[in-house]
């Protein structure tokens, strides 16, 4: 099975692959030879007319580990967290509905830190770490340079009725939970790596994540 790895820039997709996207009219491809992120990633944001974009290799998981190698790899981790009247959690930052995440500390493990985030930026408390979602990768600048984020994410139960205290100070100004009815306020205005994450855990029905 040819292996595929999703690279999310702000609401664009690039695919790192062995075998070109079956909707190829929806992707624009980036020739591998000349490939550098950083030097692409403006391109991708301003010039290119797609919203979409695949580098053809056919060694994927070599390729793109060769990538993670030259630019800096910041990780993080979150959760998807799921209530006693199967709600689910979603906060609101920078003008988008996303899922509670953050930066992995020093020392600390992945899973300490999944329950450390969405607790702090939430201010509920975690009852239950369920198993490892998947895990999702953007790009984006920080202090000046390319970087790669990959975030890790769990499912997680909490119980009780606190109240959710959105932290402001990381630019959450709002923090819901949603029934899964609901999944389609959070469709209509997300990032593409948050729908990949709702799509692993049945939020969403029909695969909306460019292949």
């Amino acid at each position: 099975m040819a292996q595929i790895y999703r690279i999310y820039i702000n609401q664009k997709t690039l695919l790192i692959t062995e075998s070109a996207p079956k909707n190829l009219n929806k992707f624009q491809q980036i020739d591998r030879q000349s490939f550098d992120l950083k030097i692409i990633y403006p391109r991708i944001l301003e010039h290119y007319k797609g919203h979409n974009f695949f580098v053809l290799c056919s060694d994927a998981k070599g390729f793109f580990k060769h990538i993670t190698k030259t630019i800096t790899l910041i990780e993080a981790a979150g959760g998807v967290v799921k209530n006693e009247r199967k709600e689910y959690l979603f906060i609101y930052r920078s003008d988008k509905w996303d899922l509670p995440k953050g930066k992995i500390e020093k020392d600390e493990k992945i899973k300490e830190a999944a329950i450390r985030e969405v607790e702090e930026e939430c201010g509920i408390k975690i009852n239950k770490l369920g198993k490892k979602i998947c895990k999702t990768y953007h790009a984006y600048i920080y202090k000046g340079e390319v970087v790669i984020k990959k975030s890790h994410w769990f499912k997680m139960k909490s119980v009780g009725q606190e109240k959710l205290r959105p932290q402001k100070e990381e630019g959450i100004t709002d923090a819901r939970w949603f029934t899964k009815e609901k999944m389609g306020i959070i469709i209509k205005n997300t990032f593409p790596s948050i729908m990949e994450v709702m799509e692993h855990v049945a939020l969403i029905k029909d695969k909306e994540v460019p292949l």
